[in-house]
């Protein structure tokens, strides 16, 4: 009945997961929610006022498809202040956030057969985007033993070596890891990809504020990017403005011109108020996002080393991003449990009144087995009662192995 590509997709993991956790919590159970990554903190305040004013104002209807020229100027201004690359708002385009981004660039780059490469493991979507276009998932995968920045030697050999090599994606700070790919990294990125005239770089940058071992480097800011590279912003993390849904993506104008063409094809335009909000806070309310951002960080590092001290569990205190991505495969060797089936095992058996709700690894992709993610998008306190949860639940082997005998779907296969 439906299409093959239709069959193939599935939703994202993190979203069936949050469903769950809200029913246990609806009946009861005290959940510690670490599986979403959605910011703990308000909306940027300069959004929330400016976004009701403009909802009084009936700012509510139809606007272009390439976003109202106030954001786009914020956009582009923030790009060059923050980035340190010269645009303005041609340069820019909204979307309805920045995982639109993802279909829009493959529908300009790819055709069928092509081939995108993809730091595994990665965002989910990446390989629904990609497969949409028919065209080839090419993985490289990242290795906790190199803090998960990305191979630039698989790079070469996918640029060299494949049929027909279209498009790399880079993802950093990453999620899930929390890697983050270094200004060395980026040059000889933006140089392999500029000795060819046919290859072009997604850059995911939601995270771009939560660089914590220095400032983000965007492949834009290399010489000559512009023209072959899609850089990709949110409103969501560091604005906390995830339920607004306003992104935008920087590239040359004439990139910037075809992907607007494709955008109004899938979207006619983000809600006009949405935007307005937006660029109230790209202009007003960068104070209170570096406030925000600090805190994540504390957040981020007692949270890891929490995690360190657990025996059996590898932990690195992440660069970037707001995640951790213990290694939990100790666990799931000794129980044969997949990393999912001990991230559902932490928030439904574990104990019968508390929870904590996080992601097996496996929803990033088959390189992510072995690790589960979880977001530091609760309190100091309440990451400190996850990290003893944690300790205290991942050695009842009496209790895991009786989960993973109550849940075959859950046993591991490749151990």
């Amino acid at each position: 009945m439906f299409s093959q590509f239709a069959n193939s997709v599935v939703s994202e993991t993190a979203f069936s997961v949050l469903a769950r956790a809200e029913k246990l919590e609806a009946a009861g159970k005290d959940v510690i929610r670490l599986e979403i990554g959605d910011s703990p903190f308000a909306s940027a305040t300069p959004a929330l006022l400016a976004g009701s004013d403009a909802i009084l104002a009936d700012e509510c209807h139809y606007v272009s498809s390439k976003g109202i020229d106030e954001l786009r100027r914020e956009a582009a201004s923030y790009v060059s202040r923050e980035h340190g690359v010269r645009v303005d708002e041609d340069n820019i385009l909204v979307g309805n956030g920045a995982k639109i981004f993802q279909q829009l660039f493959c529908e300009l780059f790819l055709d069928p057969g092509d081939g995108a490469l993809v730091f595994s493991p990665f965002f989910p979507t990446y390989s629904a985007n990609i497969a949409r276009r028919g065209g080839r998932l090419v993985t490289s995968k990242l290795s906790q033993q190199n803090k998960f920045r990305p191979s630039l030697a698989d790079v070469k050999c996918f640029l060299e070596q494949d049929d027909s090599p279209r498009a790399v994606f880079l993802n950093s700070p990453h999620n899930p890891t929390g890697g983050v790919t270094t200004e060395e990294d980026v040059a000889d990125l933006c140089s392999l990809i500029l000795d060819r005239d046919d290859v072009f770089l997604f850059s995911d940058e939601p995270y771009d504020q939560m660089s914590w071992s220095g400032r983000h480097v965007s492949p834009l800011a290399h010489p000559d990017m512009l023209e072959r590279c899609v850089a990709v912003y949110t409103m969501s993390k560091s604005y906390s403005m995830s339920g607004w849904r306003v992104g935008f993506a920087a590239s040359s104008t004439q990139n910037i011109e075809k992907l607007s063409v494709l955008a109004n094809t899938s979207f006619s335009c983000v809600s006009p108020f949405s935007q307005i909000a937006a660029a109230a806070a790209l202009r007003e309310g960068n104070i209170e996002r570096d406030e925000r951002m600090h805190v994540f960080k504390e957040r981020v590092e007692r949270f890891a080393s929490a995690l360190q001290n657990i025996e059996g569990v590898n932990c690195l205190v992440p660069d970037g991003a707001f995640y951790v991505f213990p290694d939990v495969s100790e666990y799931c060797t000794r129980y044969g449990i997949t990393s999912h089936g001990l991230a559902m095992y932490l928030l439904e058996a574990a104990d019968s009144k508390v929870g904590v709700s996080c992601l097996g690894g496996e929803a990033f992709g088959e390189d992510g087995f072995g690790y589960i993610r979880m977001s530091c998008a609760e309190s100091a306190d309440r990451l400190r009662v996850a990290a003893e949860f944690l300790e205290m639940h991942l050695k009842d082997s009496a209790r895991v192995k009786k989960f993973v005998a109550d849940n075959p779907p859950y046993r591991a296969m490749r151990l």
